[in-house]
C-alpha cells in the first residue's frame, strides 16, 4: 500500500469524537474555546486560519495574521462521553460542556476571544 493510501485509511480509522477544544496565543496567553461534532475538524480550523477566513472570531483571526501560526497550540480540554440512552442529545451535551468550559476559563477582554 503506497503511503497516500496508508494516510488516508488511518484517517478514516480515527473514530469520531466530539468535544471542546482550546485554541492559545502563546504569546499573550489569550484563548479561544470551542466545540465540535467531530475533532478530525480541528484541521479545519485551522486551514480557515491559516487563509484568513475564521469567520466564528475576527480578533482571533486578526492576531494570528499578526503574529504568526507558530503562536498558537491547540488543546482538546475534554471529549464528550456519548450516553446510550434513547433521548441523549449530542448537540445540547456538546453546548453545555462547552459552557462549562467558558465558565471555568474565562476567555473574556484580557483573557481571550470571547464576548461576554
Amino acid at each position: 500500500m503506497d503511503r497516500k493510501k496508508e494516510l488516508k485509511h488511518q484517517y478514516k480509522e480515527i473514530p469520531i469524537e466530539a468535544g471542546v477544544y482550546q485554541i492559545k496565543n502563546e504569546i499573550n496567553n489569550k484563548i479561544f474555546i470551542g466545540s465540535t461534532r467531530n475533532f478530525k475538524n480541528l484541521n479545519g480550523k485551522k486551514f480557515m486560519l491559516e487563509t484568513n477566513g475564521f469567520v466564528p472570531n475576527k480578533q482571533l483571526q486578526k492576531e494570528w495574521n499578526e503574529f504568526g501560526k507558530d503562536a498558537f497550540t491547540f488543546t482538546i480540554l475534554e471529549k464528550l462521553k456519548k450516553k446510550d440512552e434513547p433521548y441523549f442529545n449530542e448537540k445540547e451535551a456538546l453546548a453545555l460542556l462547552e459552557e462549562k468550559w467558558l465558565e471555568q476559563t474565562q476567555p473574556y477582554g484580557e483573557n481571550g476571544y470571547h464576548k461576554k
